[in-house]
């Protein structure tokens, strides 16, 4: 299992890391151990069959390995929160995307939202089960 951490340093929000676990058979986690760190991220991460994980990064998404080697990356024009692989084949990645000027606009009325999508080499793993 793979989530993102977050963590301050000296009161800054520092660069996101993401954290790896073993699932053991009762369920539990074990092994915890640091798996990349990120420069930009977010938590609607999703990982692929070959491992690898796609997370939100800033005006985009980017595809990386163990280690933080980004591999791929899909620009946009907005700012990217979250990221799910799917579709018929599992192939597509979904990105959801809006302007982001700042918390401030979360009230402002606009709707600027979309789901933007990027056909994938490699399907995703897991949920949701096809």
């Amino acid at each position: 299992m793979i989530d993102v951490l977050t963590t301050t340093r000296e009161g800054r929000l520092a660069a996101p890391r993401l954290k790896a676990w073993d699932i053991e058979a009762d369920g539990s986690l074990s092994n915890g151990r640091m798996w990349a760190e990120l420069e930009f991220g977010s938590d609607g991460i999703c990982v692929d069959a070959d491992g690898a994980v796609w997370s939100p990064a800033q005006q985009g998404c980017v595809r990386v390995r163990e280690g933080g080697e980004v591999v791929e990356r899909v620009e946009l024009d907005r700012f990217c929160f979250a990221c799910m692989l799917g579709g018929e084949d599992g192939r597509t990645l979904f990105m959801m995307a809006a302007d982001w000027p700042g918390p401030e606009s979360m009230t402002d009325g606009s709707r600027t939202g979309q789901v933007v999508t990027h056909a994938t080499a490699v399907a995703g793993a897991g949920w949701p089960a096809r």
